[in-house]
């Protein structure tokens, strides 16, 4: 993560799960993430939902035939409780982003798919949801 997401490396972001349907990113309060009200810094905790819904993109992207672009282009975020202690985002969109992905491949055209990510506490309580539009667009091939 370091050599590809050097922020998210600072602030603790690490890896929890990941399948063809679900993403889960951790991010626990320390130093680097913290704000002044003793509490992770609302951009950390956008990091850590946004690599949620991006490596389920990034899934139905890496080596595709053929290439296809991926752009955050919109969030939207809600905060229902002080962030503190560990806190995991969970996106479990990855059948639509699957489908997005089949369709900008098979048409070539832009598609937009919302991705939400959950951030719960230690505790199961539900700390932020947030909403990322990705686009997605296959790039052309070459003419030969």
């Amino acid at each position: 993560m370091l050599a590809k997401l050097p922020m998210a490396y600072l602030a603790g972001l690490k890896v929890a799960a990941i399948s063809e349907e679900r993403a889960m990113v951790t991010i626990s309060y320390k130093y680097l993430n913290k704000n002044p009200f003793n509490s992770i810094y609302f951009a950390s905790l956008s990091m850590a939902a946004e690599l949620s819904t991006g490596l389920l993109c990034m899934a139905q992207t890496y080596k595709s035939d053929p290439a296809v672009s991926m752009l955050v282009v919109h969030m939207e975020a809600d905060f229902m409780k002080k962030a503190v202690g560990r806190i995991s985002f969970s996106c479990e969109d990855g059948a639509r982003i699957k489908a997005a992905a089949d369709q900008t491949k098979i048409t070539g055209e832009g598609v937009t798919v919302v991705a939400t990510s959950i951030g719960t506490d230690e505790s199961g309580d539900k700390v932020a949801e947030f909403r990322f539009t990705w686009s997605l667009k296959a790039k052309k091939r070459p003419s030969s």
